[in-house]
């Protein structure tokens, strides 16, 4: 059976040298540049190729075609979202999610901004190939997690009502904020993201008990 690209199949190699990471890592970076600024569709293999520098051996060395090469760039583009979030990291407490959303807000605020989401952008147009739902599926997952651990945390301190739902109220977080990205950049105005998000922010602020329990 032929690739998505008409040609025979191959069997993709991982990278064991660190030659061989860094031009895996070349295609990958280029074919994720490619496919957001210009699409999935539009983003041949050839021209993945002549922006990386690479030839079609290697690429074949390391992927069997180009759904195996769209797959590396969901991964790559979800881990473009968490660098881009350092403060995800700090996401356990009403202070650490505000300082989190200031940061995202002023990252859109920079010149080219509001920018779109790379990993929203992807799934955007992959949204109805249930041959990579699952792997989007698993990277907002990912995206969400930081803020479902933060969340149960302040819930472990009685400082969040256990009533709530930290899972469901992190993917809150995150549809907010990919809304607010989209419509910012459709309208080239930072507004929507800074609404989406500030009501993301007071949606847990709300949650919030009056009096937190004494950590044991």
């Amino acid at each position: 059976m032929a690739t998505d690209d008409g040609l025979p199949p191959r069997r993709a190699q991982g990278a064991s040298t660190e030659r061989g990471r860094r031009t895996r890592e070349a295609i990958v970076d280029a074919a994720a540049t490619m496919m957001y600024e210009n699409g999935v569709v539009a983003a041949s293999l050839d021209d993945v190729l002549a922006a990386s520098g690479t030839g079609k051996s290697q690429l074949y060395h390391y992927f069997s075609g180009k759904s195996e090469l769209v797959a590396a760039v969901i991964e790559r583009q979800l881990e473009r979202v968490l660098a881009a979030q350092p403060g995800l990291a700090e996401v356990d407490s009403m202070t650490g999610i505000e300082r989190w959303a200031r940061a995202v807000l002023r990252v859109h605020r920079q010149p080219g901004g509001p920018f779109a989401c790379p990993l929203g952008s992807i799934a955007a147009e992959l949204k109805n190939d249930p041959a990579f739902r699952p792997a989007l599926a698993a990277a907002f997952a990912q995206w969400e997690r930081p803020f479902a651990d933060g969340l149960r945390a302040m819930q472990k301190r009685g400082e969040l009502s256990r009533r709530e739902k930290p899972d469901r109220l992190a993917a809150t977080i995150v549809a907010a904020l990919q809304g607010g990205m989209l419509l910012a950049r459709i309208s080239e105005d930072i507004t929507p993201l800074r609404d989406a998000v500030n009501l993301a922010v007071d949606n847990i602020r709300r949650r919030l008990v009056d009096s937190p329990l004494p950590e044991s």
